[in-house]
């Protein structure tokens, strides 16, 4: 199916570019291949929020202590973030 996206320069530049390198004439499929990793990595990344918010107050005490505190540095390095839960108990 054919469509009109807008673009910048630079972006078409380096389109053309990989595909020269790839030895082929257009971009299309190179959009096209961007454009389905984007939409798999969106929908594994949805379906991953919406496991972790289920589960979101299932462990009390010092195991949701340990996961919640643990979970803080990695969270920065997933390139997106999500604010973990809050976590209050009585000791």
């Amino acid at each position: 199916m054919r469509t009109t996206i807008d673009i910048t320069d630079e972006q078409r530049a380096r389109l053309l570019e990989l595909a020269a390198r790839r030895g082929v004439k257009g971009f299309s499929g190179i959009v096209q291949e961007a454009l389905d990793e984007y939409l798999k990595r969106r929908g594994a990344r949805a379906s991953v929020l919406r496991e972790a918010l289920a589960a979101r107050g299932a462990l009390k005490g010092r195991a949701g202590e340990a996961l919640a505190g643990g979970g803080r540095g990695r969270r920065g390095r997933w390139g997106w973030s999500w604010r973990a839960p809050t976590y209050s108990w009585t000791t």
